[in-house]
């Protein structure tokens, strides 16, 4: 498949771990889709962004969201849920990547209505697969909604 954008797609990854955005950052930077890739740390950074408030009042509105759901100063699933409670946000497919894949986290998690959820592999090659195949399906695959 050939990507079917004739730009780059907007991405936002919400995600505190340095090492995972070292690895996420690599790998999407090798994806087929062209891609900008915006990062913030945590929650309150993320409504920020997502709501283009401060520091992020000329942010790009992203296309795809990839989420954590453990974040320092706001959950990931206050995220999400202010992502579907917003009618400008509430259509951005939102992606979890997290560690968890305690049943609990899985079921809320599509409570809030969560595009997908993937549990973070432990191997490196695993979790870059991980990261190739949503590249593949999201920004490959689907038709996301434009800005």
């Amino acid at each position: 498949m050939t990507p079917r954008f004739d730009r780059p797609v907007e991405l936002l990854l919400i995600e505190d771990n340095p090492g995972d955005v070292r690895l996420i950052r690599g790998a999407l930077a090798e994806a087929r889709s062209p891609n900008n890739l915006h990062i913030v740390a945590d929650g309150e950074k993320a409504t920020a962004f997502l709501k283009r408030r401060g520091e992020f009042a000329d942010a790009a509105r992203p296309e795809l969201v990839i989420l954590d759901l453990n974040l320092p100063r706001k959950d990931g699933r206050e995220v999400l849920a202010e992502i579907r409670a917003d009618p400008e946000l509430g259509r951005i497919p939102v992606v979890v990547l997290t560690t968890s894949d305690d049943e609990q986290d899985i079921v809320r998690a599509y409570e809030l209505h969560a595009s997908c959820y993937l549990t973070k592999p432990v191997d490196l090659e695993q979790f870059l697969e991980t990261i190739r195949l949503i590249d593949e399906f999201w920004l490959t695959t689907v038709k996301l909604p434009r800005r």
